[in-house]
């Protein structure tokens, strides 16, 4: 996919996320979110926080400054997850609704020209601040538990997201992922050789 079709699966992904926060209950936002050891409220929290501080990273990088991903660091960023996940569901619902928007203007700001403005976030540029939005989006929209699983995610999503985890493959393993649905294939790591089967949309 090109960075112009990532920004429309981005946007096609805001979508989808505030049509599942209609109906958000009180009670639900306590219950556990599909990641271990948070809740609901914890994961929209931080797609509230992320989404806020990706955009920023790009609407800074089009004034030509590089500023940094969270005032305060990591530090910072958990605390403003714990603060944010003690509202209503109402409030978290508006945060994130409004984050979104934030998001898409800045966005929708960007030209052909800007996606290889530098950033702070992992020394990348606006192009690969858009994609680490793109992964947060949705992977958290799955966490949340909402009514989307990852069954949900796109081949090119799927693909997108096993590059990216590649350097992360396990020391003294060559690991391929074949599909079982299709030609996709990975290659990663090195090493005693596995090999993995699987439905690429998964």
């Amino acid at each position: 996919m090109d960075t112009a079709e990532v920004r429309t699966a981005v946007l096609d992904g805001h979508t989808r996320l505030r049509e599942l926060l209609t109906g958000l209950t009180d009670a639900a936002v306590r219950e556990p979110s599909g990641l271990p050891g948070w809740s609901r409220a914890q994961v929209l929290s931080h797609l509230d926080g992320v989404a806020r501080a990706l955009a920023r990273q790009a609407r800074y990088a089009l004034k030509g400054e590089l500023v940094e991903v969270y005032d305060g660091g990591r530090p910072a960023r958990d605390a403003a997850i714990e603060a944010g996940a003690r509202r209503t569901a109402d409030e978290l619902r508006a945060a994130v609704t409004e984050a979104l928007a934030e998001a898409e203007e800045t966005w929708a700001a960007v030209g052909p020209r800007d996606w290889d403005r530098p950033v702070r976030h992992r020394d990348g540029d606006v192009r690969s601040a858009l994609h680490a939005w793109w992964r947060e989006l949705e992977i958290h929209t799955v966490d949340a538990r909402l009514g989307r699983g990852p069954g949900g995610w796109s081949r090119e999503f799927c693909g997108h997201a096993l590059d990216f985890l590649a350097p992360r493959a396990p020391h003294g393993v060559r690991l391929t992922l074949e599909a079982t649905d299709g030609p996709e294939r990975r290659d990663c790591g090195s090493g005693e050789p596995l090999t993995v089967r699987a439905g690429w949309a998964i």
